[in-house]
Formats: C-alpha cells, structure tokens, sequence
C-alpha cells in the first residue's frame, strides 16, 4: 500500500491558489482513474483505488497547510506505513512554471507543509515537487503561494496535471523516470518534423490560370453566454 498526500488549504477561498497544485493534482488522478468518492478521515479527505496491482490511498490534509503532518502522520499510523511509503505532491517555488521534478527524502526547503509532515514522520518520504515560479524576493513568497494562477497559465497547469494522471502508474510501480517523462510528453509534446526545402530543379510548378481558387470557410460562430476562461474551467473541475 502507498500513500499519497496532496497539500493545499481548504475552502473555495484557496481552491485556485498556487499553493493548492497538490489538491488539484490528486482530485484529477481520482477522477480519471476511478477512485472511490472523497470521504472524512485523519483529518483530511481520503480516496482509494488502485494503479495496477499497487493500492493508493489518496490524502487531502483538511487541517490547512502548517498542520499537514498531523493529518499525513495520523494516515501513516493507522495503514501502518513507513515513511518511504508516503509520496507528497506539493508546489515548489525553486522550479518554474510548468516544470516537475520527483524527489525521494531530503530537507523541506522552508515550505511549511512540508516543514510540518517532517515533525511527524521524518523527512524519508518521496516528494512530486510542482513548479510554480518564485516572486524574486523572499519576502513575497507568502503572498506569491498564496494567490491564485493567472490566467495565462491555465494551458501548463492542465497539461502538468493531464502528465501526472497518464504516468501515476509508472509513479506507483517505483519509476519516477518514466513518470516524469509522461508529464514531459504532456508538457513538451514533439513537434512534427520540418519537410527539407525543395532543390532548385524540382520547386512546385507555379498555379495555372485554370487553377480553382480555395473556397473560403467562416470563422466559427461565437458561443452565446460569456466564455469562461481555460484557468476557470480547470479550477471549476475541483470544486
């Protein structure tokens, strides 16, 4: 058995914060790979399933984001797990945006979440460190966390949470290589390939008079309504 711990902050109040990356990442594996609902338990919201023959329990720490450990220790105790069985998908402000990194033990670099889940079981557990930027100074990292994702990142974090949910069962069998690159392959997907340009014996003929002209097509028509932006359609997922 694993456990997998996102972290966030609860309420609708944080629900699109960059700070809450770990709830969004695990409220998108339980929907696409069809976890059992979302109930109460070790202070936190708790959902089951399975990636092949590993079984994954899926934790949201309810206790806000300083107090994760007691929630992710209370799990740990109960399922009679070892650190190394826990993996915690988390937002990491020393990547960029839109870059993912996994990490197995090391220090908490300061994030409060991460700070508290060392108090309770030690720092030997696995991390999914979600890059999220930096502010450029220290003192603005609070405010930074704890803001929502613009707009204009709406397309990386989609495609970063689709990566994570096409590789969860690489993650789960111990393979945070192939995991990491089902994100890539989301993140960076491969362009096609250039066609070499034509030598100068055999360039296109040019058109002849005869030649039909393109039939122009409309534009598609505009969806009545006001359109919701991509960033409220993904955040409209996980409430």
């Amino acid at each position: 058995m694993q456990l997998w711990v996102g972290l966030g902050n609860p309420g609708e109040k944080y629900a699109a914060n960059r700070h809450n990356i770990g709830f969004m990442a695990l409220d998108r594996l339980a929907d696409d790979h069809g976890f059992a609902p979302w109930r109460a338990k070790f202070q936190g919201e708790l959902s089951e399933g399975r990636f092949g023959s590993e079984r994954v329990m899926l934790l949201k720490p309810m206790t806000f984001m300083n107090l994760s450990g007691q929630s992710v220790g209370e799990a740990m105790r109960f399922f009679k797990l070892d650190a190394p069985d826990v993996t915690v998908f988390h937002d990491e402000i020393d990547l960029a945006p839109g870059k993912l990194r996994c990490k197995a033990g090391g220090g908490h670099a300061g994030h409060n979440g991460l700070r508290s889940i060392h108090e309770h079981i030690g720092p030997h557990y696995d991390r999914v460190r979600m890059g999220v930027g930096h502010p450029g100074r220290k003192e603005a990292v609070p405010g930074w966390v704890l803001r929502d994702f613009p707009k204009h990142d709406a397309d990386w974090l989609d495609d970063m949470l689709r990566g994570i949910s096409d590789g969860a069962g690489e993650l789960a069998a111990g393979d945070a290589g192939r995991f990491m690159n089902a994100v890539a392959r989301r993140l960076q997907p491969s362009r096609p390939e250039k066609k070499p340009a034509p030598k100068a014996d055999d360039s296109p003929a040019k058109p002849t008079a005869t030649s039909a002209a393109p039939t122009p097509t409309a534009d598609p028509a505009e969806p009545e309504g006001e359109p919701r932006s991509p960033l409220q359609r993904l955040v409209d997922k996980f409430r």
